[in-house]
C-alpha cells in the first residue's frame, strides 16, 4: 500500500527538471554553466596516498552500512555510537532496509542504511576509523561480499574524489547497488539542501544526478518485493509496515477524555476492554493516561504514571498480546522512560518533543520507535486563535514536521525509527482537518522536498471521532461518530496511511482490509 502512494509521490519528484533546481556551482574562477558533468568537472578534487594526511576542515560525508551476522539492529546502533565518539557527527538517517544478500547469496539476509554526517577526520583517517569500529564489533577477515556483522563504508567526502590504492571516493559500487542506492537517495531531499550535496549528485556520472542514477536501477519499483523492503525495528522484530495497514486500538484510563473518558480506570474494565480490540484485529494498543483534548487539565508525571502503570503491566501480561505492540500517549519524558521499562514498545508523543525538552534525548537513549504528531501550542492552547493559522496547511504542518524530525535525530533518534502523523484535530479546524485528510499524498510530496526519507517514514492519522466529524455530519456526541470515523479512515488509507488510529476497532478493521485489497489489487495489476 505505501509502495503504491508513495511511487505516484516519488514520479512527482523525479518528473521535475531537477538539473534547473540546482544551480551552477564555482569552483575558483571557472563555474559549471550547463550540466551536472560540467559542474564535475571544478567540483571534484583528487587526493592520491601520501606520507602524511592532516586532518581537515570539517567536511560532510556520507556512510553506507550494512550488517548480516548477530543482533543486526544492535550492530547498527552500536556502530553509531561508535562514529560518535569518533569524532563523526551523525546529521541524517536513511530507512532501514533488510535486503537479500548479493554477489555471495548462500548467506543471511542484511540490514542496509546509510547515514550522513560531518567530521574533520581527513579521508584516510576516517577509513582507518570505520576500519577500527568494524573490528570492535567482531568483523575479520573473510571471503570478500561474505557475511560480516558489520560493514562501513564511504560513499562521499565532501566534494571530493579520493583514488588511492586504500580508499576511492566515490566509492566504485555505488551505482550498481541498489541496497546502496535506495538509503543513499533517502539522504537527500528533492530540493538539494547545499553545495556539497550539488557536487554529490554531479560526481553520480548520470545528467539528472543521483535520482537519475536511482531510477536507472529500477528505483522505488525495487522497493516492497521480495529483494529489499523497508523495515522498522520494534520489539524483538522487524516490522514491514507498507504491507498491510496497522489498526491501532484507544485505550484511555483518564476520566476526562473527549470520547471513553472514565470508561477504563479499573484495571479490569481495562483488560477487557483490551481483550475486545484484539480480538476484534488490533494490531496495536496505545495507552494513554492524560487527556489530550481541548483545554484538558495537565497531569504531573507522577500522577499520569500511577494511572498508567498498573493497566501497563496488566496487558503488557496478557496471553492474547503475543505479537501485538503496546505504545504509551505520553509527552513526559519521565512517563516514557518509565513505561518503556515495564513493557511499552513505542512512544506516541503528540507534541513531538515540544513539551518536554528532554523527551528526544530520552527516546534515543531507549533505542524505540517514536511517533512524533504536529501540534502548535499545548492542549490548553492549540485551539486558540494564532495556532489555527496557516499559510496553507498541508505544507506548513509538512515543514513544522520536519523540524521536529531533523531536532529528534540530532538528538540520536534513527529516521528509520520514527514515525509520523500529521495530528489531524489538534492545532487544525474543521475545514483544515478535511485538507488534511485529503492532502495526505501533498503532506509527503512535501517533505521529500526535504528529506525522502522522512517522505518514505511509516504515516499515522488519527480521526477517529473528532469534533469535526461531529461538525460535518450533525453528531455532537463523540459516541455517534463511528460512521463517520470509518469514511476518514478509509480517506487515509486510500491517501497513503500505514496506521489508523481508532476507538471502534472492528468496523474501522473491515475498511482498512477493503482499502487493503483495492491497494493490493491496483498494485498487482500495474506489474
Amino acid at each position: 500500500m505505501q509502495n503504491t502512494t508513495l511511487g505516484l509521490a516519488e514520479k512527482a519528484f523525479l518528473g521535475m527538471n531537477f538539473i534547473k533546481q540546482v544551480v551552477p556551482i564555482k569552483c575558483g574562477r571557472r563555474a559549471a554553466k550547463t550540466s551536472f558533468a560540467a559542474a564535475r568537472l571544478c567540483l571534484s578534487r583528487r587526493f592520491h596516498d601520501a606520507p602524511v594526511e592532516v586532518n581537515s576542515e570539517e567536511q560532510e560525508v556520507v556512510i553506507a552500512i550494512g550488517s548480516n551476522v548477530g543482533d543486526r539492529v544492535h550492530n547498527f546502533e552500536e556502530a553509531l555510537q561508535r562514529m560518535k565518539k569518533s569524532d563523526i557527527q551523525i546529521t541524517r538517517h536513511a530507512c532501514l532496509y533488510e535486503t537479500e544478500p548479493a554477489y555471495v547469496t548462500d548467506q543471511p539476509r542484511f540490514l542496509n542504511s546509510a547515514v550522513r554526517g560531518t567530521t574533520k577526520l581527513s579521508p584516510h583517517k576516517l577509513l582507518a576509523t570505520l576500519k577500527a569500529i568494524e573490528r570492535d564489533l567482531g568483523r575479520t577477515a573473510g571471503i570478500r561480499y561474505g557475511p560480516r556483522p558489520i560493514d562501513l563504508d564511504i560513499l562521499f567526502y565532501g566534494s571530493r574524489t579520493v583514488n588511492s590504492d586504500s580508499l576511492t571516493i566515490p566509492h566504485e559500487r555505488i551505482w550498481e547497488r541498489p541496497f546502496v542506492m535506495a538509503p543513499l537517495i533517502d539522504l537527500l531531499g528533492v530540493q538539494a539542501d547545499n553545495e556539497t550535496v550539488k557536487s554529490w549528485h554531479s560526481l553520480s556520472k548520470h545528467p539528472g544526478g543521483l535520482f537519475d542514477a536511482w531510477e536507472e536501477l529500477g528505483g522505488e519499483s525495487l522497493v516492497g518485493k521480495d529483494g529489499m523492503e523497508r523495515v522498522l525495528p520494534v520489539g524483538n522484530r522487524l516490522w514491514s509496515w507498507s504491507a498491510n495497514t496497522s489498526v491501532m486500538g484507544v485505550l484511555n484510563v483518564t476520566p476526562d477524555s473527549f470520547s471513553d473518558g472514565g470508561k477504563f480506570l479499573s484495571v479490569e474494565s481495562a483488560v477487557s476492554q483490551v481483550q475486545s480490540m484484539l480480538a476484534e484485529g488490533a494490531d496495536i494498543v496505545d495507552l494513554g493516561a492524560q487527556s489530550t483534548r481541548p483545554m484538558a487539565s495537565k497531569l504531573s508525571p507522577e500522577q499520569e504514571l500511577d494511572r498508567l502503570i498498573p493497566v501497563l503491566e496488566a496487558v503488557r501480561d496478557m496471553p492474547e498480546m503475543v505479537g501485538k505492540l503496546i505504545s504509551v500517549d505520553t509527552f513526559h519524558s519521565q512517563v516514557a522512560l518509565e513505561a518503556v521499562s515495564k513493557g511499552a514498545h513505542l512512544v506516541n508523543d503528540v507534541s513531538g518533543g515540544k513539551l518536554d525538552v528532554k523527551m528526544h534525548h530520552v527516546v534515543a537513549s531507549l533505542g524505540i520507535p517514536y511517533i512524533v504528531m504536529h501540534m502548535r501550542g499545548d492542549p490548553s492552547t492549540m485551539q486558540n486563535r494564532e495556532n489555527l493559522v496557516y499559510d496553507d496547511v498541508c505544507s506548513d504542518v509538512a515543514s513544522e514536521l520536519c523540524t521536529r524530525v531533523r531536532d529528534a535525530e540530532i538528538s540520536g533518534i534513527p529516521a528509520w525509527k520514527m514515525i509520523i502523523d500529521p495530528g489531524i484535530g489538534f492545532s487544525k479546524n474543521t475545514e483544515q482537518n478535511l485538507d488534511i485528510l485529503m492532502g495526505l499524498p501533498t503532506i509527503r510530496s512535501e517533505i521529500g522536498k526535504k528529506s525522502l526519507a522522512l517522505a518514505h517514514a511509516p504515516l499515522l492519522v488519527g480521526p477517529s471521532r473528532k469534533r469535526f466529524l461531529g461538525e460535518v455530519c450533525g453528531w455532537p456526541v463523540a459516541g455517534e461518530r463511528d460512521p463517520a470515523t470509518v469514511a476518514a479512515v478509509t480517506a487515509a488509507v486510500l491517501g497513503g496511511a500505514n496506521i489508523v488510529r481508532v476507538h471502534n476497532v472492528r468496523d474501522n478493521r473491515d475498511a482498512v482490509k477493503l482499502c487493503d485489497a483495492m491497494l493490493h489489487r491496483r498494485t498487482n495489476r500495474g506489474s
